[in-house]
């Protein structure tokens, strides 16, 4: 129920209650007081030996908020197809400024024309134990192809800048050869240099071939 002109708001807009057999469950709802007036609430149920609802009945002050917990009593058998038919009402009214939850008239949440009285009514859903986490994996399971997208391009950027990091150390090595190379005067000690380091050229050529035929990433 979004704000607009209403008294309240209500958040979710439904009462979602994980089911199992002899186990409670509970529900928080959050009403938003839209307004700058004191506004009382009500709830009720169709339902009231199945739930316990705290607080049934509050104030709340201009601009503010109330949590109100709904809790499912313990039940010994599963509703037909997991289908919930009872309902809830919240009904909402002005009241005079700084009015106190027990100072809240019996008759305030009476339609007798005088006053207005706002009335949100919410359905209950139930759901088996994780549902929703599973329905939350769905919907992570949808988005996890751009997921993967940015991990393999960021494995691939990482793995392009180690190849390029371990190219310079081989550019380095290879200069370094051929300068010890052209210091030594042993004929066949400058051979084994010389073709050690025409290796490493051809190697860091290989590299730098590799590297630059590459596609860019963005």
């Amino acid at each position: 129920m979004g704000s607009g002109n209403h008294l309240i708001s209500v958040h979710p807009d439904e009462l979602r209650f994980q089911f199992e057999l002899e186990k409670q469950s509970c529900c928080d709802l959050k009403i938003v007081n839209n307004k700058e007036h004191y506004v009382a609430f009500k709830v009720k149920t169709t339902s009231p030996k199945k739930y316990f609802v705290r607080p049934n009945t509050g104030v709340i002050q201009p601009w503010d908020s109330c949590v109100i917990t709904v809790t499912l009593q313990a039940q010994r058998e599963h509703p037909p197809d997991m289908q919930c038919k009872d309902k809830f009402l919240l009904q909402s009214t002005i009241v005079p400024p700084n009015t106190d939850v027990d100072e809240i008239p019996p008759d305030a949440f009476n339609k007798d024309g005088q006053k207005t009285i706002e009335e949100s009514k919410l359905k209950v859903v139930y759901i088996y134990p994780g549902q929703e986490n599973s329905e939350d994996d769905v919907k992570g399971t949808k988005q996890s192809p751009d997921a993967e997208s940015v991990r393999a391009v960021q494995q691939l950027k990482e793995e392009r800048d180690a190849v390029l990091q371990q190219t310079k150390l081989l550019q380095h090595e290879l200069e370094r050869l051929r300068r010890l190379s052209r210091r030594t005067s042993d004929p066949g000690f400058t051979f084994t240099f010389v073709l050690f380091v025409g290796l490493i050229g051809a190697l860091v050529g290989f590299i730098l071939n590799l590297t630059l035929s590459a596609p860019p990433m963005e």
